[in-house]
């Protein structure tokens, strides 16, 4: 499952983003969503979230 559609996503589930520094590289950090920043019902470059870690960066796949 990607990560473009908000009501795919809830705090709790475990997925995997890319940090913004990473987005050159395409490098995803895994982790579980602790907050939804993106206030859109669907977006392109994927939903932003912040991690139970506190990393913030957009869904690229959700692991469940």
């Amino acid at each position: 499952m990607n990560g473009t559609q908000r009501k795919d996503i809830r705090p709790g589930l475990r997925v995997l983003i890319v940090l913004k520094k990473d987005q050159r590289t395409g490098k995803t950090t895994e982790g579980v969503v602790k907050d939804i920043l993106t206030s859109a019902a669907v977006h392109t470059r994927g939903i932003k979230v912040r991690l139970a870690s506190g990393d913030v960066g957009r869904v690229r796949q959700i692991l469940g």
